[in-house]
């Protein structure tokens, strides 16, 4: 084999550099930037160069986001003969936030797979061999392929920025799972027990009404001027108008450093505007939540725009459109959150598998939903262009 994987959960990945240097000091050219090390053998008779990226939800959220599910559903559909250990290794990979990616010129050797080893103690990861074996931070298997149980006496481990541990498991949490469970059981979409419970209300900091307002009226008129770039409409008069409504509702602070970045633009970028119309639906969240939408129909269609926009244009003032709101309970919030939350793990599993999204759902809406709701129920403190979209 030529691939060798190490993943852990960590709060950061400074030392890295330093653990690499340290691992292949003996006999070893190292040279490398930006996360990516090339490290040569000096012997003569070895020419087996290696290559190792390490990368990390800051680093590359996309690999995150994109394959971390996939993994998920790959050892979720592995018959383990130990249930608990599968259980374990789910929320191992659940709190997955760091990635050495190890490849070789030529098949790997057992004196390659020591200094693997030695990363994979070094990181307090575990590895991952591309037949489906999962080795501990010590080499031991911690599952084969077949699901037959390895000799390590495996625990997950957490850093403390991706912990899902035991003081966040509470009754509230797994009933409301359930709940969501049965929902997508009822419509036959794929789910995985080991998908984490969200926080119980207690432990969660729900935005304020007039903050929720702010952000939906900041968002929709940036979104305007979103859609009136990607329709080739004049970018100055544009600006300038979104900017004079953005003063006139007094929204101006509550704008995202993207949305601040998008309208300063000199010539804005297709692809900044693109991401940002797209967060009609998170918008439509919002006015969800401020109890302007009745409800929030199955994410299987776009949102009603002239409504969205009419929600806002119809008043002459933010106060105006701030004593229309009558928010939700922060109970109906959370149960969205949940739901959406798990509808989109089934999204992410399709789009891995090749397949489309089960029940019709269009993954880009559910995505959408989802920054909204966490952002709404204040997820880990996150900001809104950094609401975490992992499954």
């Amino acid at each position: 084999m030529r691939h060798f994987t190490i993943f852990a959960s960590r709060n950061d990945t400074g030392d890295i550099p330093g653990l690499i240097a340290e691992v292949f000091a003996d006999g070893y050219k190292i040279d490398g930037n930006s996360g990516e090390y090339v490290i040569q053998p000096r012997k003569w008779f070895n020419k087996n160069k290696m290559v190792i990226r390490v990368a990390s939800e800051d680093t590359d959220p996309d690999y995150f986001a994109n394959n971390i599910p996939g993994m998920m559903g790959f050892y979720d559909r592995i018959p383990f003969e130990d249930e608990q250990l599968k259980r374990l290794v789910l929320t191992q990979i659940s709190v997955i936030n760091t990635m050495l990616a190890i490849e070789t010129d030529k098949d790997y050797d057992e004196a390659y797979l020591t200094l693997f080893q030695g990363l994979l103690r070094g990181v307090d990861g575990i590895g991952f061999i591309p037949d489906g074996t999962l080795a501990d931070y010590d080499g031991r298997v911690i599952v084969h392929p077949d699901g037959r149980s390895g000799n390590a006496e495996f625990r997950p481990r957490a850093c403390t920025r991706k912990i899902r541990g035991e003081e966040q498991v509470s009754a509230e949490g797994e009933q409301r799972k359930q709940e969501t469970i049965a929902y997508l059981q009822s419509r036959n979409i794929p789910y995985i027990e080991g998908l984490p419970q969200l926080p119980p209300l207690a432990d969660l900091h729900f935005k304020p009404r007039e903050e929720i307002a702010r952000r939906a009226v900041a968002l929709l008129l940036v979104i305007q001027y979103a859609c009136y770039i990607l329709q080739d409409e004049g970018v100055e008069q544009s600006r300038q108008f979104v900017t004079e409504m953005l003063d006139k509702y007094g929204v101006t602070n509550a704008l995202t450093e993207n949305e601040a970045d998008l309208l300063q633009q000199e010539e804005p970028e297709h692809q900044d505007a693109v991401n940002i119309s797209w967060q009609y639906e998170a918008y439509w969240v919002l006015i969800w939540a401020l109890g302007l939408v009745e409800s929030l129909e199955f994410p299987n269609q776009t949102c009603d725009c002239d409504f969205a926009i009419q929600a806002v244009s119809s008043c002459d003032s933010f106060e105006e459109f701030l004593g229309k709101t009558s928010p939700r309970r922060p109970e109906e919030i959370l149960d969205e959150a949940d739901r959406n939350y798990r509808l989109h793990w089934a999204c992410v599993n399709s789009r891995i598998k090749g397949e489309s999204a089960p029940a019709g759902m269009n993954e880009s809406i559910v995505m959408e939903r989802r920054r909204a709701l966490f952002w709404l129920i204040g997820s880990e403190g996150e900001e809104w262009d950094h609401i975490s979209l992992d499954t």
